[in-house]
């Protein structure tokens, strides 16, 4: 444990069946490490990426603790990890992100507690323990908002829109199930995400600006650049440092953002794990956010991001797969990065994700929106969390 930096030939360990985990372990090991992956299913695709597999609970410590003795550090990919797996993990090997920013970004109050401590602007919310309490609530935060979980991680079932009074009586259902936020709606015109890298010194480097989109609660695509006003796209750096600076966290980390009409800038959430809408720069910039992650990890000096080529990149669902082909016999541009889920295992949300370039990032989505393969985008101010 005494060993601070990663040669090639040391051993990584991956925690998580998350798909992010397929190509962190393809970058791993051209950079020379040994990788052993502890995942729950082992069917997992991830598995098929390691050197070493181990398969077993989240709350097996024998197993947890011998999977951390195999690796000189150890790295979770998703950011809905159980954070008592981690603080376990730590106690055998070394975990340069640390479970501190895990507690935080997985408990909605807190997280919006850190941010109000930091002067950045949140979404108005109220703490919400019963139905009373969402009808008092409205009257100051207005329609449309919505009530979650102040716990991550239960998806949509335990969130409930609120648009007219009406809807209110709908929260009962869930109201009892445990404490939750009740948030404006912020109607945005733009969704961004700024994605940064942090070493152990505390150095950032930054990947370019991207515009996410989202679709039924899951991320669709990811565009970069973006066309954005310079004391905008000044102020995500800044605010989103400011986060960082109080957080102590190594490797790859996003925040994301709501740009309103009027410039205004919320702050949405921030991701302390690898996030779908970094696989952009996979053509994006020289560099991916992967390797920059391993980069971070294993201190090794990191790169500073430079962009290529502007690229939209879409997910590919299990519907999408038929229509791609013909894509996939007339588009030179056009790059693919499949999961390889297993069929057992379909119909999956995302197969994979397709990357296209194009000399500006309004072609690249001109182009993808010309195919029809995917109906147009519209902005649904539902927050994904």
């Amino acid at each position: 444990m005494e060993q601070e930096i990663l040669f090639p030939g040391d051993t990584l360990g991956i925690i998580g069946g998350n798909p992010n985990g397929i190509m962190l372990a393809r970058t791993a090991k051209k950079m020379g490490f040994t990788v052993v992956v502890y995942c729950s299913d082992e069917s997992n695709p991830v598995l098929a990426e390691a050197d070493v597999k181990m398969v077993g609970k989240l709350n097996e410590k024998t197993k947890l603790q011998d999977f951390a003795q195999r690796c000189d550090l150890v790295t979770y990919t998703s950011e809905t990890i159980d954070v008592e797996a981690v603080k376990f993990l730590q106690r055998f090997t070394r975990v340069p992100q640390g479970s501190d920013t895990l507690e935080i970004t997985q408990d909605r109050l807190l997280e919006r507690a850190f941010f109000e401590q930091l002067n950045i602007n949140v979404a108005p919310y109220a703490t919400i323990v019963s139905l009373d309490d969402v009808y008092q609530a409205v009257s100051s935060i207005g329609y449309p908002c919505i009530l979650k979980p102040i716990q991550k991680g239960f998806g949509k079932h335990r969130k409930q829109i609120i648009k007219k009074q009406t809807d209110i009586a709908k929260c009962a259902d869930i109201i009892d199930l445990g404490t939750y936020i009740l948030e404006s709606w912020i109607p945005y015109e733009k969704e961004l995400s700024l994605t940064l890298s942090r070493d152990k010194d505390g150095n950032l480097t930054y990947f370019p600006i991207a515009e996410d989109y989202y679709r039924e609660h899951h991320l669709h695509a990811t565009l970069t650049p973006v066309a954005l006003d310079g004391e905008v796209a000044t102020e995500v750096k800044r605010l989103t440092a400011e986060i960082v600076k109080e957080l102590d966290y190594v490797g790859v980390l996003q925040a994301e953002f709501f740009l309103t009409k009027s410039g205004a800038l919320y702050i949405k959430r921030i991701i302390p794990a690898l996030y779908a809408s970094g696989y952009v720069f996979d053509k994006a910039t020289d560099v991916t956010m992967f390797e920059q992650h391993l980069r971070a990890l294993a201190q090794i000096p990191l790169a500073k991001p430079n962009l290529v080529k502007p690229t939209e990149m879409v997910m590919i669902e299990t519907k999408d797969t038929d229509a791609l082909r013909t894509q996939w016999v007339l588009k030179d541009n056009w790059h693919y990065n499949y999961f390889r889920y297993p069929k057992s295992l379909h119909p999956v949300k995302a197969e994979g994700y397709v990357l296209v370039t194009a000399d500006s990032s309004k072609n690249a989505k001109e182009q993808v929106e010309a195919t029809g393969i995917w109906d147009e985008i519209t902005a649904e101010n539902e927050i994904v969390e």
